[in-house]
């Protein structure tokens, strides 16, 4: 199950870091020459001109106000720990009249829009502007599972985020009514929309006597897991779900565990 408490945390750090503007630093009493020190001594981060952070600042956070702006997009939500598909391109929002271009950097993805929540900071976007910006992003499989995350971890809840999507084109609309919160995962939302085209009876997070929670139950027999690297690698865990599709199978169950890496990249063959 989820640790929900990991994320908020995750939510609360990343909200809680300070990016401050020369002014606030003079204004809490620090004299330039003090700023200039502190900068030298390493207690200090100048991320760009006027943008000042200590020095324990998230990596990522301070590379998008370096690159002129603040995290955005499947960026945030990757560090929270909502899933997101893409991994390598790096977003960034930065203001609509924002004058000089970033450095080069490589993956860089530039988000121009104005922005529809005020609750972000100097250093990051409101959750609910990244989950705008991440819905247009991606792919509408993708897209999905980000949703499904964004609700199994109760960063927002289904209402909140029909009235998100007033904001966006009428052709979203229908992700919405497809978000299932009982997704623990990327692949098996993936896995669900897969059954959903065959047309099979499912049922999600069923728990079966001895045997414990299993992702789907298709057709009242088959047993699907949705095995990733992060949640079943090593030995041990392995020998644990082996155990438990043997007590499945002594109670008439067949269990298929294809891998996350099929399921985003082969879903003609998990079909």
């Amino acid at each position: 199950m989820a640790d929900h408490s990991t994320i908020h945390d995750r939510v609360r750090e990343v909200y809680a870091a300070v990016v401050l503007q020369r002014d606030d630093l003079l204004h809490d009493g620090w004299r330039p020459r003090q700023i200039a020190r502190a900068v030298l001594d390493g207690r200090l981060l100048r991320l760009r001109r006027d943008r000042y952070a200590r020095a324990d600042l998230d990596p990522q956070i301070a590379k998008a106000v370096r690159a002129g702006g603040r995290l955005c997009c499947v960026s945030l939500l990757r560090i929270i720990g909502v899933f997101v598909l893409d991994e390598d391109a790096f977003h960034v929002h930065v203001a609509p009249n924002a004058g000089r271009l970033p450095k080069r950097i490589e993956g860089l993805r530039l988000h121009w829009g104005a922005l529809t929540s005020s609750a972000g900071r100097l250093h990051a976007v409101s959750i609910p502007d990244a989950v705008l910006q991440a819905v247009r992003c991606q792919g509408e499989r993708a897209a999905l599972a980000t949703l499904d995350s964004v609700v199994h971890h109760r960063l927002m809840t289904v209402r909140e985020l029909e009235r998100l999507f007033d904001q966006l084109p009428a052709r979203f609309a229908v992700l919405v009514k497809l978000v299932d919160g009982s997704a623990e995962s990327g692949p098996e939302t993936f896995l669900r929309l897969i059954l959903r085209a065959l047309g099979l009876d499912f049922e999600t997070q069923v728990e079966i006597p001895g045997v414990g929670r299993v992702d789907f139950v298709v057709e009242g027999w088959l047993i699907i897991e949705c095995d990733s690297r992060a949640h079943h690698g090593g030995w041990e865990q392995q020998k644990r779900d082996r155990e438990r599709d043997m007590v499945a199978a002594m109670s008439g169950y067949v269990t298929v565990r294809p891998v996350a890496a099929d399921i985003f990249s082969s879903p003609d063959r998990v079909r």
